[in-house]
């Protein structure tokens, strides 16, 4: 595991693909938990989801870095590195309703 991540720089201004888990949304699933991947907006669910659609959505694209799309968390994964961490200047995160 790294120390600190080393893709910051696939951060990009994006807006979400929508208020909840794409994949879930239009299948009738559901999430517990939300995140949003900061290469291009995809909003999908977490790992403690029953279909763990975020992660799914790294594999099958490579980007690597999420961002906790739930109320109040400002906190990014990095999958590739598998660290967790804050960018204080990336300001507050946008969230579901």
């Amino acid at each position: 595991m790294a120390e600190q991540c080393g893709h910051l720089d696939t951060i990009r201004a994006v807006g979400p693909s929508g208020p909840g888990c794409q994949e879930c949304l239009a299948t009738g699933g559901r999430w517990v938990h939300l995140r949003m991947c900061q290469s291009c907006g995809h909003v999908g669910c977490c790992d403690s989801s029953p279909s763990r659609h975020a992660t799914g959505h790294h594999r099958g694209t490579g980007h690597p870095i999420v961002r906790s799309f739930e109320p109040g968390e400002e906190w990014f994964w990095c999958y590739d590195d598998e660290i967790a961490f804050l960018v204080p200047e990336a300001g507050p995160a946008p969230s579901h309703p």
